[in-house]
């Protein structure tokens, strides 16, 4: 049901009027400011809108495991609050990404775990560069292993694409050492 016109409704960062949500029960919106020189996008409620999902695909340097990136966010998040990875370009498909996307890491060749977005916040740093803000979700998904060579920055990756979770691979309960020798020997 579509929220009354008029009250005010919160959103992290953000407050706008109901009556600027879409009239359309299970259609999402993003909304877009302009915050002291900071562009804010936010996912004002997040449902399938009839766009095929669309995810990011990046390294993840320095971490050889899963638990090695866990601690690392486990520390951003007690002192920022947030968890976020920063890059220095703006995705030119921020809409799509934040309609239900995912940041996948590749951990040592092999894509592992993804997150869920949360935001996309542009930026400029104390230096006075542009960069952006990759706000993700907390939990930490893992993945089937996918092997992946490396690159450089962020690539776009489609969700036909997209390893499953391991939930749903058929591969659980067997330990990560593993799941990563049989996806390199293809069994996966």
């Amino acid at each position: 049901m579509p929220p009354s016109k008029g009250t005010r409704i919160g959103v992290p960062g953000l407050s706008l009027m109901r009556g600027c949500l879409p009239e359309e029960p299970g259609t999402s919106m993003t909304i877009g400011v302009e915050n002291g020189g900071s562009a804010v996008h936010r996912r004002a409620f997040v449902a399938y809108n009839g766009v095929m999902t669309l995810h990011l695909i990046k390294l993840c340097v320095g971490v050889a495991e899963i638990d090695q990136l866990a601690h690392w966010q486990a520390r951003r998040w007690k002192e920022f609050g947030q968890v976020f990875h920063i890059t220095r370009m703006m995705p030119r498909r921020a809409d799509e990404l934040l309609d239900g996307g995912s940041l996948y890491w590749v951990i040592k060749g092999q894509v592992l775990v993804r997150q869920r977005f949360v935001g996309i916040e542009r930026f400029r740093d104390d230096e006075g560069v542009r960069r952006c803000r990759l706000v993700l979700d907390r939990e930490l998904v893992a993945t089937r292993p996918q092997p992946r060579r490396a690159f450089q920055g962020w690539r776009y990756l489609e969700a036909r694409d997209a390893p499953r979770d391991l939930a749903q691979g058929g591969a659980d309960g067997l330990p990560p050492e593993m799941q990563v020798e049989l996806a390199e020997l293809g069994l996966l």
